[in-house]
């Protein structure tokens, strides 16, 4: 297409650049497209350093693009934003809903007020999340559009700070031009996501986030996996490299104002991702059955693949089983780095379960 954004040459900013999502987007770009520099924005509050590529190409910032400091460092000539960065998890923000909004609401209000007046900005890109559009049901599940309706009732000031981020950066859009796209995630999965990676964050889902690193590492150490509501509940699983691929989709083909879903399309029970899990890594210890989480309603759900096909020839191509293997695979490698990262909460995990 005549109108499609390049990222050769370009100077790009990844805010979040450190995390499990970002570091790979960040390598996916210098691999792929060679940009003239990539500028990375990260406080490490759920992130590793050592996520960073070592790049001449690549400048790192250490801080909270809230600070004014931090953000009169950058070039005033940047082309390409992905706005990552975010208070990492549902349970998170339910244990510390003002951290929440400072890492979540205030980062974007001040970014997008940054980047108002700029000149050269092709693209900003900002991680919205699937779950806040989700239809809240443990029945049947139909496939989340991107025209979905949106509730005023939600399980976690994450999912509300999510659709805030949306609601500013299409202010900024219809105000100032800001050529703002949302790129709705699901659930992502793959190398680079440490456990534990950062600073404590008021609950042992500091350490225990996601599922399938947890699942992966417990099952790896021979535990019994945890399913809550039986593993009843569904996800939509997307490889991290995947992720990557359709993050440059949006920047290249994305449309400002729109929202394009980043999804598989596939609907994978918990019960069913476990079952994997100890397959590949030979785990036998039964499962252990729980309750369903006190405050998720959205016990179903998966994305729909179709505008993201057809407007930015975007389609998820590992499987979950492909993808588990090469995760399983980089865990085993990085046993040693992960259980530092385990290791530096152990004290605050033991505070909560004494």
């Amino acid at each position: 297409m005549s109108d499609t954004t390049t990222l050769k040459n370009a100077k790009i900013l990844i805010v979040g650049g450190a995390g499990f999502v970002g570091c790979n987007l960040c390598r996916h770009i210098l691999d792929k497209h060679d940009p003239k520099e990539i500028w990375i924005i990260d406080n490490l509050l759920s992130s590793e350093i050592s996520n960073v590529p070592e790049d001449s190409k690549v400048n790192f910032i250490f801080g909270s693009v809230a600070d004014d400091r931090v953000l009169a460092k950058l070039p005033d000539d940047l082309e390409l934003v992905f706005h990552l960065a975010c208070y990492h998890g549902n349970q998170s923000s339910i244990a510390d809903p003002i951290a929440d909004h400072d890492n979540n609401t205030i980062t974007s209000l001040k970014l997008f007020d940054h980047l108002k007046e700029s000149k050269n900005l092709k693209k900003i890109v900002y991680a919205a999340a699937g779950c806040a559009v989700a239809e809240k049901t443990f029945e049947d599940p139909t496939a989340t559009s991107e025209d979905a309706p949106v509730s005023l009732f939600h399980d976690s000031p994450y999912s509300i700070s999510k659709l805030v981020g949306e609601m500013y950066g299409n202010y900024f859009w219809n105000r100032h031009g800001l050529p703002f796209v949302k790129a709705r995630f699901q659930n992502v999965y793959g190398p680079r996501e440490i456990l534990g990676a950062g600073s404590w964050r008021g609950t042992p889902h500091t350490v225990w986030r996601n599922v399938i690193p947890t699942f992966i590492w417990k099952s790896l150490n021979e535990e019994a996996l945890p399913l809550d509501n039986g593993g009843n509940a569904s996800r939509d699983f997307i490889f991290v490299e995947d992720m990557a691929k359709g993050l440059v989709g949006c920047a290249q083909e994305g449309q400002p104002g729109e929202a394009y879903n980043l999804a598989s399309g596939v609907e994978t029970t918990i019960k069913d991702l476990a079952t994997y899990i100890n397959e590949l890594t030979g785990n036998k210890t039964s499962v252990d059955l729980k309750p369903a989480r006190d405050w998720d309603r959205s016990g179903k759900r998966f994305g729909a693949t179709l505008k993201s096909k057809e407007k930015l020839n975007f389609s998820a191509t590992v499987s979950i089983k492909n993808g588990l293997a090469k995760t399983v695979d980089w865990t085993k490698k990085n046993r040693e780095l992960i259980n530092q990262s385990i290791e530096k909460h152990e004290f605050m995990i033991n505070q909560f379960s004494s």
